[in-house]
């Protein structure tokens, strides 16, 4: 005799798995503000989260073998656990990235054990359920084959439908850490389910499930690392102000600062990055009224100087409305001075034939610029998109002994631009050092082979040796839309 209907057991099903991919896809946002969002975070979420669900699922199946009434209260009790660890998993990421990120300062094993320290033991009692009803499920029925496969099918479309609410649902109108909040939720009364189902809710259970419901609370409403959680990013905003008479601000955006901006100073540039930008784009304009396209918004420094200078023909595409709003309400940013593009930069140049005397990549996912903005088909739209005298001018960060992925840039802008250039500051990195360039790429050399700006202290910016541009082209490898490993190419470093 079966202890519950086959719909009920293929919705229970459905349900824990939705809710465990949702906790996968929250992960990967939740270590952004942490080490940042790359492919070596969501390769360690993903292999994670998949040893979690191993390791339950071979749990599970030892409980399995127990009679249906002890399964099924075993099976509550693991959903208490799923519930417990995951209402704990956004402050066990707290506590555990200072220490993690110390003894661990290589990118790979830092992500690796940090995501295994919040996310591994969710996965573990989210993972058990799944033999234990497909067991039920079996039970006194002669259609076993019909139940097997609607258990497993129930397990594919519950991991579907948790993937799309947690990326067009819930992080986009709860935040992370509420969704895990409704995550703890939906497993408490999966708890609560097997546990009635096998006659084993009592005062210890209640008790228990109400206890883990004001541990979800507490760690929902616990501050967080972000001012605003977008779609897209974790943002905040640092006050560095060293005259509180003068407010100066710092937006980070996941884990990195992305920009410094004075309130009192919108053409002083806080960061070399900013600083070669503004003046190199200056120095490579037709003339003082030049048209300039920005890939990518940042605090809006660069634009907020632009238009301090009297320009008026700035476009700037920023992919998350948040960032524009936050720059507005922080950094001083007048919107009414650029026309703001909330969309993918090579979109928005591939659906307008707008040509631009200044074309500005500054986006970045972690320190690495994204693959499709790196390719030669990319760059031959940036040249389509430019006025004949028009330069285009990246950001670009690399380690001083590597230079893999500086190298691959330059080879792959020389496919299409006929003079390249390397920008960075005037003097001798430090073996191993992180340096920030700036690639230029037009039809003519810059005017001067260095400058000196404040950045904010005055600071010589210098071009880098045509012979030593030539080595770094040979070491390059080219990127195109079908290969762009620029993630692997910018590090870790061995």
């Amino acid at each position: 005799m079966r202890i519950a209907p086959l719909w009920l057991l293929v919705t229970l099903q459905a349900t824990v798995s939705a809710a465990s991919l949702v906790v996968e896809i929250v992960a990967g946002r939740m270590l952004a503000p942490y080490v940042g969002m790359s492919l070596y975070t969501w390769t360690s979420v993903i292999a994670v989260v998949l040893a979690g669900f191993s390791v339950g699922h071979w749990w599970g199946g030892r409980l399995a073998e127990r009679p249906v009434p002890r399964a099924l209260t075993a099976t509550g009790w693991a959903l208490l656990a799923a519930a417990a660890t995951t209402a704990l998993a956004g402050l066990a990421l707290r506590a555990a990235a200072g220490p993690v990120l110390t003894a661990l300062p290589h990118p790979v094993g830092g992500i690796t054990a940090l995501t295994l320290a919040a996310f591994f033991l969710p996965s573990v009692f989210a993972g058990i359920p799944a033999p234990v009803l497909t067991q039920v499920s079996l039970t006194g029925t002669a259609r076993q084959g019909h139940a097997l496969g609607a258990m497993f099918a129930a397990g594919a479309v519950g991991a579907i439908f948790g993937t799309l609410l947690a990326g067009f649902v819930f992080i986009s109108w709860l935040g992370s850490v509420w969704t895990l909040a409704v995550v703890t939720a939906v497993y408490l009364a999966g708890a609560a389910l097997c546990l009635v189902l096998a006659r084993r809710f009592g005062a210890v259970q209640a008790t228990t499930l109400a206890g883990i419901a004001a541990l979800a609370l507490y760690a929902a409403t616990s501050p967080g690392p972000c001012t605003i959680e977008s779609r897209y990013f974790c943002l905040k905003t640092v006050d560095v102000s060293a005259d509180p008479a003068r407010p100066t601000r710092a937006m980070v955006i996941d884990h990195m600062v992305h920009g410094i901006s004075a309130e009192d100073a919108p053409e002083v540039m806080f960061t070399d990055h900013a600083a070669m930008l503004d003046a190199l784009a200056r120095l490579r304009a037709p003339d003082t009224a030049f048209s300039s396209f920005l890939i990518g918004g940042g605090n809006y420094a660069l634009p907020r100087a632009f238009a301090s200078r009297g320009q008026t023909a700035i476009t700037v595409a920023e992919i998350d409305p948040a960032v524009t709003a936050l720059a507005a309400r922080d950094f001083w940013f007048d919107p009414q001075t650029a026309q703001v593009l909330h969309s993918d930069a090579r979109r928005a140049l591939r659906s307008d034939p707008t040509r631009y005397d200044i074309v500005v990549g500054d986006a970045f996912t972690d320190t690495a610029v994204p693959q499709h903005l790196v390719t030669r088909e990319f760059f031959e739209l940036v040249r389509q998109r430019m006025t004949p005298q028009g330069s285009y001018l990246m950001n670009v960060i690399d380690y001083a002994d590597r230079m893999q992925a500086a190298g691959s840039l330059v080879a792959t802008l020389r496919e299409v631009f006929p003079v390249v250039e390397v920008w960075t500051e005037a003097r001798r990195p430090a073996p191993g050092e992180r340096i920030v360039m700036i690639l230029v790429a037009g039809q003519s050399e810059t005017p001067t082979n260095s400058f000196t700006v404040p950045a904010p202290e005055r600071t010589t910016f210098a071009a880098l040796g045509p012979a030593f541009v030539d080595q770094l082209a040979d070491i390059g490898t080219l990127l195109t839309d079908d290969y762009a490993p620029i993630d692997r190419l910018v590090g870790p470093r061995d």
